[in-house]
């Protein structure tokens, strides 16, 4: 069972993160308190002091369309809250594949032509 799911960047967690020591996780919905400090201390290494989890239920939506109303429900998820010791912290971008960079030093225009999908002629132009 993978216990953490994903980390919540947003700028109210990256505030928190730098005032408080407090970081946001999406974590398995059946993963408690004890499994979630062990799994972030495994995973980044950091002393856990406390762990707080809340559990959201799934919003229920609606769009309408020409053929009449569509209707159905967001997945219910489960959020922790870390709060780890005074010094430490958690960085979420250390990780970050290195190959998907652009050097600054290439033209803008070789750098438009090498990123568009290169696209088939269409079956009329042949």
């Amino acid at each position: 069972m993978d216990i953490i799911i994903k980390p919540v960047i947003t700028e109210k967690m990256t505030e928190m993160g730098e005032s408080l020591n407090r970081y946001g996780f999406i974590v398995n919905r059946k993963a408690n308190k004890l499994q979630i400090k062990k799994a972030i201390e495994d995973l980044y290494g950091v002393d856990v002091v406390s762990v707080n989890t809340m559990t959201y239920r799934g919003k229920t939506k609606s769009r309408f369309t020409k053929t009449g109303i569509i209707s159905g429900k967001a997945a219910s998820f489960k959020k922790a809250i870390i709060t780890v010791a005074e010094g430490e912290t958690i960085d979420f971008y250390r990780n970050t594949n290195q190959r998907h960079r652009v050097s600054a030093s290439r033209s803008s225009a070789h750098l438009t032509t090498s990123l568009l999908p290169h696209r088939k002629k269409a079956f009329w132009l042949r």
